[in-house]
């Protein structure tokens, strides 16, 4: 074997002369041997990624908080990437969406540190002002240091306020030569708002965070979730399963989030949804990083293999990294 092939060549070579061997002596139908592959394709893929988890050090001069923020809103202390690693890698996490945190401001410093330090692990979804003059020369920089994304503030009256603003118009156009997604932390009451928004710029790849946080405050209705779901008439939107923390009942295994997910599902499909955390929220107890993990993992009966890859994996790698 030329030393150019690599390792994965030898494990595909031992899998099919061991699948060889089961196939002198057994039969196996066509069926069984794809599941056999994909078994073997699973294997060799790499890990699961998280869409969707923030990072801080303990409070120095070197990161300060931005401005109208005090020591007070930084809850926990701190929480550094190899806190996060103690959690996600035994869970099989080995890529991370880091969220610029709200009380660092438009000083993105912390987390692009954290995406150099650790390359091929984390991708970035930054904070910047959309009303800057050079707006178009920032977001180039910044993609070039690993960010992936911006996050907005997606409020009924922000939205409202965005169909007019030029600054917003121009982040959604470099955002879709760029390939960088629009980021929403929005509310049920938003998504009107951010539909305009979508049908101005189909190009422009835009992330719901959190089931845009149906379910947080009061029960699901099925108005916000068909709201929700409209979205997906937009082929460039994707929604984030996540914070299961923060909604429906609150409580791990968060099994009465299914109904939602599966609705989810049927209108998206699973290659624009995303699992994620939120740390570090989700490990607050009784809360923990399994828990979050395992409801997407073991816990919606007829998942296929796709679909959890999709959900675990796939979605967000096509979209971040």
């Amino acid at each position: 074997m030329p030393p150019a092939l690599t390792s994965s060549v030898w494990n595909r070579r031992s899998w099919l002369s061991a699948a060889a061997g089961v196939a002198g002596t057994t039969a196996l139908p066509t069926s069984a041997w794809r599941q056999l592959a994909a078994a073997n394709e699973a294997k060799q893929a790499p890990g699961w990624i998280d869409a969707h988890v923030h990072v801080w050090p303990a409070l120095t001069n070197a990161f300060p908080l931005a401005k109208d923020f005090g020591p007070e809103v930084v809850q926990p202390s701190s929480f550094a990437p190899d806190e996060l690693f103690s959690h996600c890698r035994p869970c099989g996490v080995d890529r991370i969406v880091l969220i610029q945190m709200n009380f660092f401001g438009f000083d993105n410093s912390y987390m692009l540190d954290a995406i150099a330090r650790h390359p091929g692990v984390f991708s970035g979804v930054a904070v910047i002002d959309h009303e800057q003059r050079d707006l178009n020369q920032t977001m180039k920089r910044m993609h070039e240091k690993g960010v992936r994304g911006y996050r907005l503030y997606a409020t009924a009256d922000n939205v409202k306020s965005w169909q007019a603003s030029k600054g917003i118009e121009a982040m959604f156009r470099t955002g879709a030569e760029l390939g960088q997604a629009m980021c929403m932390l929005s509310d049920p009451e938003a998504i009107d708002g951010i539909e305009q928004l979508c049908s101005r710029h189909p190009q422009t790849a835009v992330v719901i965070d959190h089931f845009s946080r149906i379910g947080m405050r009061t029960s699901p209705t099925e108005e916000q979730l068909k709201t929700l779901c409209r979205l997906a008439r937009h082929p460039k939107v994707y929604v984030k399963t996540s914070a299961f923390y923060a909604l429906g009942k609150k409580l791990p295994p968060y099994t009465d989030l299914i109904p939602m997910i599966r609705r989810l599902l049927d209108a998206f499909g699973s290659e624009r949804l995303m699992w994620a955390s939120d740390c570090p929220y989700q490990v607050e107890a009784p809360h923990t990083y399994e828990a979050s993990i395992a409801l997407i993992r073991d816990r919606l009966d007829n998942l296929s293999d796709e679909d959890r890859q999709n959900l675990l994996r796939k979605t967000a790698e096509r979209v971040f990294f």
